[in-house]
């Protein structure tokens, strides 16, 4: 699978710190085509093509969601129940992005089936290289389930 055809959904309603992820990805050379959902609707949308999304074709999943936990309209880990909740997307791999440092979050979201929890770094140079690192396991060495390749 070609990595320009990895998607990454970003779901992230702070503009801030999607303009910062953004720029994190483009400054590492990862140009795989990111989708920036504002709220936990808008990432259920996405991930399963309806409301403002209905068009798109519902078999390109997403190659990883990084997911915030502190969203308006419906809560990350809302959003990671829902998406683990389904049959066709219970393996996208789901990264939770969050200043949160609280143990429950951390605890809730591995028992709903995360796959890695990371604290967003405050300064930019430390946010870059989690950025690089995340971008060259999730996207270049981590080997997705085949579901996902068939997208």
């Amino acid at each position: 699978m070609d990595h320009m055809n990895k998607t990454i959904l970003l779901v992230e309603d702070n503009p801030d710190d999607a303009t910062l992820t953004l720029r994190a990805f483009k400054r590492n050379n990862m140009l795989n085509p990111i989708v920036v959902a504002r709220d936990g609707v808008e990432a259920l949308d996405y991930v399963f093509a309806r409301g403002a999304y209905a068009g798109r074709d519902a078999k390109a999943l997403p190659t990883v969601i990084l997911l915030d936990l502190k969203l308006p309209k419906l809560d990350g880990l809302n959003v990671l129940k829902a998406v683990r909740g389904n049959e066709r997307t219970k393996l996208i791999p789901v990264v939770i992005m969050t200043s949160s440092k609280e143990e429950q979050d951390l605890i809730q979201s591995y028992s709903l089936g995360a796959n890695s929890y990371v604290h967003k770094p405050i300064d930019f140079a430390e946010f870059v290289e989690a950025v690089r690192v995340l971008g060259i396991y999730w996207l270049m060495m981590n080997q997705p389930p085949p579901v996902l390749n068939s997208a």
